[in-house]
């Protein structure tokens, strides 16, 4: 068999479209059935003149008897192509027995083994003649149109295949290369066969030449006895290993049983333990922007309480030679009018200051002397009840209501004054640190000027209006370092609760 590439034709080098494709069971090449015609020559005259089928009659096999039958192809062309590597024998020659005569076999063959000849056999070749016509073949027809033949001689070649294949347990055809690479891997085989045959040889005359001694009866009843003594340790033993096999996997269920419930448990643990670790963070980040806008409120604080609320509210000052309270003017000179208007508005301003600190402290403050605040029309009340204006317009030669008004004013400021410094000395504080006047009030005078408008300058008036004003502000100072308008003791410390927490 060869592969198309290779098979060529007779005459024109064309392969033969009715010939038959075969393919390589190992490569899966195609292969093409060649050299059909040229072994007619190799048959008899009165056969090779009609018969170009593979049928064989009174030839070369008839007068050689084979122990086997073959299925003989002939070729169109002897002699092979170039670039064709030589074709291996498949098969060794035929044995003929030593009194019949012989011929070469030229051409492919397949060699049959005993059960498959036997289809192949007639009443000729047990005479002595071998007729290899495969069945269904018509040996008789000249005709060279009549194909029935070479199809059989296809049907007993297939056949051929399969029983080959069935026999030698590789599937046939085979190329030439898959044919060699197949014959090198059993000549590997039997080679490693033949070295364990030698091995196994070499092991059995080993044991051959080594001597032995035969037991005696007694012998071998002890030493079977002793056998089945350990038998029965072994079976023993087999069955405490199985006894504990049964106990340990019981355990072992139980053990699994035990840790799929803890694999459970743990699960349900870290998914509470996550949860719990969210609500956490989410509760400090919570705690921390509390933490931060109590921070930002205390500083709000601090710097709310180290506002002078009171001095902003009532800002005393100067103009020059008259005083000021919140930019309204109290006083007036021979050069400088001032409003009567202004004049009321600074001391409703003033009124109402010393009203605050007063209320402040009652019931402590023995608040004798009511001042009543109300706007630019105050008014004031002395210790027998008696109300009196502290507002203008007034005659400077005729103001009795109107200076008897601020001479009570007067005397108010000087008991809020003295309270002050009492206080004071039951709060350990120092002399030197305690309120102190810095004009001395006595009666309707302040320092060395009298409030009193009758009969009185303006500027001597309004120079006891402005220390008056100045010894307001003194104890507007004190009021603030000694009530809630002062900075607390200690501040909140956020730190603390944060470590507390």
């Amino acid at each position: 068999m060869k592969p198309p590439a290779a098979a060529t034709g007779g005459k024109g080098g064309a392969v033969d479209p009715s010939l038959p494709r075969f393919r390589c069971q190992e490569c899966r090449r195609a292969l093409v059935v060649v050299g059909v015609d040229s072994y007619s020559d190799r048959l008899p005259a009165h056969a090779a003149a009609g018969n170009h089928a593979p049928s064989v009659q009174g030839s070369v096999m008839g007068a050689s008897r084979m122990d086997n039958s073959y299925v003989v192809l002939s070729r169109q062309n002897r002699s092979q192509g170039p670039g064709i590597p030589p074709r291996p024998p498949i098969a060794a020659a035929p044995h003929t027995e030593p009194n019949q005569s012989t011929r070469a076999i030229e051409g492919s063959y397949i060699v049959l083994p005993p059960p498959a000849a036997s289809i192949y056999k007639t009443p000729a070749s047990e005479k002595g003649g071998a007729q290899l016509t495969p069945p269904g073949v018509n040996s008789s027809s000249p005709s060279p149109g009549n194909n029935s033949g070479f199809h059989s001689s296809v049907t007993v070649l297939k056949r051929a295949f399969e029983i080959a294949s069935s026999q030698t347990q590789v599937e046939q055809p085979l190329c030439l290369e898959c044919m060699r690479v197949l014959s090198d891997k059993m000549d590997k085989e039997i080679e490693d066969v033949n070295a364990d045959i030698k091995a196994y040889e070499a092991c059995l005359q080993r044991l051959e030449q080594e001597p032995y001694s035969i037991l005696s009866e007694t012998d071998f009843q002890k030493e079977k006895q002793k056998i089945e003594e350990e038998e029965k340790k072994l079976k023993a033993a087999i069955e405490e290993a199985e006894k504990l096999y049964s106990e340990v996997s019981s355990e072992m269920k139980d053990l699994e049983i035990k840790s799929k419930q803890f694999e459970e448990l743990e699960e349900r643990y870290w998914h509470e333990f996550n949860s719990f670790q969210f609500q956490l963070t989410s509760h400090q980040e919570e705690r921390d922007a509390i933490f931060a806008r109590i921070e930002v409120s205390q500083v709000h604080l601090e710097l709310l309480k180290r506002t002078n609320v009171l001095n902003d509210a009532f800002y005393i000052s100067h103009d020059g030679v008259i005083g000021t309270i919140n930019n309204f003017r109290l006083g007036r000179l021979s050069n400088v009018e001032v409003e009567w208007d202004e004049i009321n508005a600074a001391w409703g301003q003033a009124a109402l200051l010393l009203h605050t600190m007063a209320q402040y402290f009652t019931p402590k403050f023995q608040y004798r002397i009511k001042i009543h605040p109300m706007g630019s029309y105050p008014r004031v009340t002395d210790i027998h009840n008696n109300t009196y204006e502290l507002f203008g317009p007034v005659n400077l030669f005729w103001s009795t209501r109107f200076d008897k008004a601020m001479t009570w004013f007067l005397t108010c400021l000087q008991e809020f004054a003295e309270f002050a410094i009492n206080l004071d000395k039951e709060n350990n504080i120092p002399p030197e640190k305690s309120l102190k006047f810095p004009y001395k009030i006595d009666g309707d005078k302040v320092g060395s000027h009298t409030i009193v408008l009758s009969f009185n300058k303006n500027e001597n008036w309004t120079k006891a209006l402005k220390y008056m004003l100045c010894n307001l502000k003194w104890v507007l100072y004190w009021f603030i370092g000694n009530t809630s308008f002062a900075p607390p003791s200690g501040p909140v410390h956020i730190q603390s609760l944060r470590n507390k927490n």
